[in-house]
């Protein structure tokens, strides 16, 4: 920082305000000490700023499934609010399959020394998530779309349709996630007076999981409608009711969630419900900093609504024969 100042012509005090973002320093002279800055190659010491400010600058997050587009588009949304809130960001993957992963990345994540951190996808009870000591944690289902609104919603889409019932393709159930569509999917056949049909082994949020439950419910007379707990799976149901000889969506509605990239390229196009990524990563992120400020929560948060996206999937049923 000396060596900053000197290049720049002012006080050691002037660099650090430039640095941490302090106003009452003007426009010439920030430019100046942020070219020496970059001439010299200077970085802050993290370690030393954290024992003097109290604060790491940096947020740490919890993620689960991050090979998969929701989570990490997830993720990617979270890394660029932290950067505009001036926190760098430390993460540490989960597999989901694993007993007290997120709790032992939490533990990670409290050794590398963060202000706070978002469990992102929370899988099991949620158990670990209320626990950090000190630092304050924040699940990103506080702060997510309402997932049992908008499975709701897309189930009624299809039964508006005409449907006499919604089969549903569920995702793995220690999910969160998976297991609110899975009810907003029963609380809208049972609002509807509609059948509830028996539902076929979970999947794992792959193409091929929704492939191998497609087969299944290929054999199936009378379906006409499928739900299916993402995109991936939607779209891995669909290969298999073509090769059954079951056309999409003339003898087969089927409707995804999440509306990754590939669901308007896919043949017929993906009705789909289409997460707002951003603003849940934004939201999850202003709640953690007041967190930290050590200020109350807000007020009870409205969900983020949810928008469905209807393609060329889902249609009006005709008889299967």
């Amino acid at each position: 920082m000396h060596d900053v100042a000197r290049a720049a012509g002012v006080s050691q005090k002037t660099v650090s305000r430039v640095v941490n973002g302090e106003p009452h320093v003007s426009d010439d002279v920030r430019v100046r000490v942020r070219q020496a800055i970059d001439a010299l190659g200077y970085r802050p010491n993290t370690a030393a700023r954290a024992l003097i400010r109290g604060r790491y600058g940096r947020l740490g997050v919890v993620s689960v499934g991050v090979e998969l587009y929701g989570p990490s588009a997830q993720l990617v949304a979270l890394q660029r609010v932290a950067r505009s809130r001036g926190y760098g960001v430390a993460s540490e993957a989960v597999a989901d399959s694993v007993p007290d992963g997120q709790a032992e990345a939490i533990d990670s994540l409290l050794a590398q020394g963060v202000d706070g951190i978002v469990v992102l996808n929370p899988v099991g009870d949620g158990a670990p998530i209320r626990e950090a000591g000190e630092v304050p944690v924040v699940s990103l289902a506080l702060a997510r779309e309402d997932g049992i609104a908008s499975a709701r919603a897309a189930t009624e889409h299809l039964l508006a349709l005409g449907h006499h019932t919604v089969w549903h393709l569920p995702g793995p159930q220690e999910w969160w996630s998976a297991r609110d569509r899975l009810q907003g999917w029963r609380e809208a056949l049972a609002a509807a007076g509609a059948p509830e049909p028996p539902l076929p082994e979970a999947g794992d949020w792959t193409a091929a999981s929704g492939y191998a439950a497609g087969i299944e419910l290929a054999r199936v007379q009378g379906l006409t409608a499928v739900f299916a707990a993402n995109d991936d799976m939607a779209i891995g149901a669909m290969r298999a009711f073509a090769e059954a000889g079951l056309d999409v969506p003339g003898q087969v509605s089927v409707m995804g969630y999440d509306d990754i990239p590939l669901a308007a390229y896919v043949t017929p196009q993906l009705s789909t419900v289409k997460q707002d990524f951003p603003a849940v990563a934004e939201r999850a992120v202003d709640l953690l900093l007041t967190r930290i400020e050590r200020h109350p929560d807000p007020p009870a948060l409205a969900r983020i609504p949810v928008q469905l996206v209807l393609r060329e999937s889902t249609v009006r049923p005709v008889a299967r024969h």
